[in-house]
This record gives C-alpha cells, sequence and structure tokens, in this order.
C-alpha cells in the first residue's frame, strides 16, 4: 500500500479553503499513485480552531463542508481527514476530535481522539468528548489503525511518568491485528521536539512489530508554529520515509518499498530556531492580512536579528526599518543601523525624536517639578517611539513587529506602551544567549547581514548617558541560566541556590518575573520555540503573593 501523508499549511477558521487545500491535495497524490490519503488533525478546521468551536453555525458548516468533500472526491483514492463531529451520545461534551475515512463518496468510517490534553498550549477537554475505543480502517484489505496526535503519547514502556490512565494504543493493538498504524497530528514545534518525537515512534513500531505513518500539519497559527516533518518508521522501528521540514509537502509512503524519500534536515538549535521563527512570523502576518512589516532599529542585536528574520519571512522590499535616534543614541549606532539595512537591502526612515522629547519636558515641566529624572524619562522616550512606529503602522497598513528577547520580557527590562507595541514580538521566547548565536548563525549562513560591530557591543537601550542593560540585570548568561531553571524547569529558588547561584541574584529574578507579570499580560503575541514561553499556555496570576 502507498499511503499519502498530505503536510499542509492551514487557516484557522477557513474551512472552504482548507477543504480545496485538501482537495488538490488528494488529487495530486492520485497522481503520484497513493492508495490512501490522510491529513493531519482538524485539518479542516485549521488547528487550534480554540473558541471557534464554540459556535454552533462554524461546527455546522465543517459538518456540511466534509460531505460535499467526499462527494468531491468519489473518485479519487480514499481520505482520512481531521474535523470536529458532534457528541451523539447526548453525554459529556458536545463535540468530539475526529478523523473521518471519506471512500466512493460517503463517510464510511469515524474515528474519535481518545487522549485530550490539557497541559501548556493545550485546552481540548474543554471542548470534545473524549472517545472510548480506538478504530480501524479497511481500505483494500489493509487493516488500518486511526490514532490522532495525543492517542500514540502514553506508551507505559517509553514514558517514565504515564499522563492518562489508559493507553489507546494498547487497546488497540491488543483487540485486532492492524497491518499499520496512522496518526493524525497537530503536534506544535518546540526546539528538539523532532527527535524525541522520532524516539516515541521508533519504540512503538518495534513494541507492536507495525509500521507508523506520522502526518503532522505545517506552518504559523498564533504563537504556535508547526515543522510539519511528516514521517514513517517501519515495523523493525527504522524511519523509512521523512518529509521536508518547515514547508508544505505531500510524503508518498510505499510500505512494502525500499526507494521512499527522506528528506534533509538539522536539528541544531540554531537551524531549528531561526526556520520555526521565520515561517512564524510569514504565516502570522500574512494569515493577519498583511503584506509588509516595520520594526524600531537601534542599531543594537536584538532589532538587527528581527531585521534578518523580517526580510526572510516576507521578503526586504516588505520590510521597513525605522531608526529614531535621541540625544543619547550614539553615532555608531545609527551607522550600525544604516550599515545592517543596507546589507539586509531594507528600506529606512530616520525620525529624530529631541524635539519630540522637548515637548514632553516643557509640558511636564510643572508636575514634574521637585522630582529628580529617572527612569520615567527613559519609558518617555520608548513611548514617543513606540508612538511614532504604530503611527507608520496605521498610515502604512504595515504590522508592527517589536524586537524585545525572552531575558527582557521575563524580568520587565521593557516599557509599555514603548518598545512592546506591536502585533507580534518575534523574539519573546529567544532568551538573549540564543540571540547572540542565531545572529552567528545568520552571519555564517544568510551572507554575514549582521554588522560585527552590532555583535561585539556591549547591550544598551541607549536611554540615559553610558547606559548597558548590566547596570539593572546580570550578566545574560547567568541571567538565562537562572530564568531556565525557574520558568522551564519550574525550580524553586532554593532549588536554584543550592546548584550555585548567589542568592541575591536568584531572589532578584524571581522578583522581577513577578512583578513583570502584568506587562506581559498586555504584550503582542510571541512565536513558541520553548517549552515554556509566555503564551497561551503561561496561565500565572497577575494579582497574587508568592515566594518560592
Amino acid at each position: 500500500m502507498r499511503i499519502a501523508l498530505m503536510q499542509l499549511n492551514f487557516v484557522v477558521g477557513d474551512i472552504e479553503g482548507n477543504a480545496r487545500k485538501i482537495a488538490d491535495a488528494v488529487r495530486h497524490a492520485k497522481t503520484a499513485g497513493a492508495d490512501l490519503c490522510v491529513a493531519s488533525e482538524l485539518g479542516l478546521l485549521g488547528y487550534p480552531p480554540r473558541d471557534l468551536l464554540l459556535y454552533s453555525g462554524f461546527v455546522e458548516l465543517a459538518a456540511s463542508k466534509v460531505q460535499q468533500l467526499a462527494r468531491e472526491l468519489k473518485d479519487q483514492p480514499p481520505l482520512i481527514v481531521g474535523t470536529a463531529e458532534r457528541n451523539a451520545s447526548g453525554k459529556g461534551r458536545t463535540l468530539r476530535n475526529a478523523a473521518l475515512l471519506l471512500q466512493e463518496g460517503e463517510i464510511k468510517s469515524t474515528f474519535f481522539k481518545s487522549l485530550l490534553p490539557t497541559y501548556d498550549v493545550f485546552d481540548e477537554d474543554r471542548y470534545f468528548e473524549p472517545g472510548q475505543s480506538p478504530g480501524v480502517a479497511l481500505v483494500d484489505g489493509v487493516r488500518i489503525g486511526v490514532t490522532i496526535c495525543e492517542d500514540i503519547w502514553n506508551d507505559k514502556d517509553f514514558w517514565k511518568h504515564q499522563r492518562y490512565s489508559s493507553d489507546p494504543l494498547e487497546r488497540l493493538t491488543g483487540s485486532s491485528t492492524v497491518d499499520c498504524l496512522v496518526n493524525l497530528s497537530g503536534s506544535p514545534f518546540t526546539v528538539g521536539k523532532q527527535e524525541f518525537r522520532e524516539s516515541m515512534l521508533k519504540a512503538i513500531a518495534s513494541k507492536y512489530h507495525v509500521p507508523i505513518c506520522y502526518v503532522n500539519q505545517v506552518g504559523g497559527n498564533d504563537d504556535l508554529v508547526f515543522d510539519g516533518r511528516s514521517c514513517a518508521v517501519g515495523a523493525s522501528g527504522k524511519i523509512i520515509a521523512k518529509a521536508r521540514p518547515f514547508e508544505e509537502d505531500i510524503l508518498i509512503v510505499d510500505l512494502q518499498g525500499s526507494s521512499n524519500r527522506i528528506a534533509e534536515d538539522d536539528f541544531t538549535v540554531e537551524s531549528e530556531a531561526w526556520r520555526a521563527l521565520v515561517l512564524g512570523t510569514r504565516d502570522y502576518v500574512r494569515k493577519c492580512g498583511f503584506k509588509r512589516v516595520l520594526l524600531g532599529l537601534s542599531g543594537g542585536i536584538d532589532s538587527a536579528l528581527t531585521a534578518a528574520l523580517a526580510a526572510e519571512a516576507v521578503g526586504k522590499e516588505n520590510v521597513l526599518a525605522v531608526m529614531m535616534p535621541s540625544p543619547y543614541s550614539s553615532q555608531g549606532s545609527i551607522d550600525d543601523s544604516v550599515e545592517l539595512a543596507k546589507r539586509l537591502g531594507i528600506k529606512t526612515e530616520m525620525l529624530p525624536i529631541q524635539t519630540i522629547m522637548s515637548a514632553f519636558n516643557e509640558t511636564l515641566k510643572v508636575p514634574f517639578s521637585g522630582y529628580v529624572p529617572d527612569v520615567t524619562e527613559e519609558n518617555i522616550q520608548s513611548r514617543i517611539r513606540g508612538s511614532l512606529l504604530m503611527a507608520l503602522s496605521n498610515k502604512c497598513h504595515a504590522m508592527l513587529i517589536s524586537t524585545g528577547n525572552k531575558s527582557e520580557v521575563s524580568v520587565g527590562y521593557c516599557t509599555i506602551y514603548g518598545d512592546m507595541n506591536g502585533g507580534l514580538a518575534v523574539l519573546a521566547d529567544v532568551p538573549k544567549t540564543l540571540v547572540y548565536r542565531l545572529s552567528e548563525w545568520v552571519n555564517r549562513n544568510r551572507g554575514n547581514p549582521i554588522p560585527r560591530a552590532i555583535i561585539q557591543k556591549a547591550p544598551s537601550a541607549e536611554l540615559k548617558p553610558n547606559q548597558t542593560d548590566q547596570d539593572s540585570l546580570p550578566a545574560y548568561d547567568v541571567l538565562d541560566a537562572i530564568l531556565q531553571r525557574y520558568l522551564e524547569q519550574h525550580q524553586s529558588k532554593e532549588e536554584i541556590i543550592a546548584s550555585g547561584f548567589g542568592s541575591a541574584i536568584v531572589e532578584k529574578v524571581a522578583r522581577l518575573v513577578k512583578s513583570a507579570e502584568f506587562k506581559r499580560k498586555q504584550s503582542p503575541p510571541g512565536i513558541k520555540i520553548t517549552d515554556r514561553a509566555f503564551g497561551t499556555g503561561w496561565r500565572v496570576p497577575i494579582a497574587s503573593r508568592q515566594d518560592f
């Protein structure tokens, strides 16, 4: 049997467009000799649909469209497609996460997802009632075990701690003989995850002596990036086919053949992160209806890397970089920004802010009398710049992308309604130390666009004379190490201190993380690339008291 794994980039909510994309892919797969086509989890709806599922009209439109799709593909290979189905039992939640077998113009079989994740970015228990038993599709005499995403993530021999009390694969393989397992996935990207996925798939295939075909969607949807990387594993536990990473692909898997395609990939952190950020930026901008972006270019490494990402994501001709020097901006920063823009081939605009700063100082002279200058005046500069950028965004219909990194966002080293303005925070899940590594990687692999002076200079917001970030923050290698333990590993302050960090620094970092929560709740969405990001999976209260 030849199975087409249709790794497609869906738009959430665009049922008509998604159905058209699926139909076109099935026809393409037929010309390649496919006997069965498989699309990804909830592919007809776009994943994740989240609270769109609460609207009955949305679900009804999907039900009507899948019937139409079955008729339209009557003379094509059978298709297994993901959608949401009404729960006909009358008990529990009103919907089920479903996979439908479309064959000969009708819906032949329906399969339901059993394990509903409710951790990190997932909240499927909010919408769906779990399926109670696994299903087998009979296609041309071949018994296909059909699973949906999380259903393969609970094998007791692979996981030290099982998240769920049951294992659908154990039930599926124990209740009947299957010739192949297919898994419809909507598995978001994080750095290093694909190697883990492949290890898991290999272990399962070896355990049950059955080949597995895993199809994942690709593309960016809000804060999530889906890397695709659909693949097939033989019954011996060896990878026999791989789709291209971070792009659409239709992978034809011959379960008996040896001529399957194995796409090249690169699992280094920098390569994975770069491709995810580019894809996430491109799709977010375009799916939100924009063609162009703009950003503030300061001469620092964060805005330089963001500009390079934007140029690759949407095209250099669609990027505007705005330089807004103040009296504290060094000539070197201005020159470096000009050189960066020249190397990238992006347009620039120069808007000095000294006159506007003077107007603010004059307006606030009376209410500020008796106060010494402090961070207030620094924040005003940032908010002036933020206002100018938003004005350009409105006028030019270009999305403003902000440039702050995860380290700064974590500890509140950013100005709300200032440099946090924007429609997308490209580096919001990229720690400062990774910003440096990515910048070096970009220069090696993308034609050396970032001037060496930008990479080597001490990081500074340049909001007062001779300012550097380390006036207020620990060295970034120390800060990132603490944040990684505190945010991603959920270690307490005591655990972090016991691992060798100074108590004063750890106490300060924890205090800054807590006090910056209100800022993060009002920041633009960022692109998730780590296991713990400040996005839909971050559910920390603002008004709280904790000391750990």
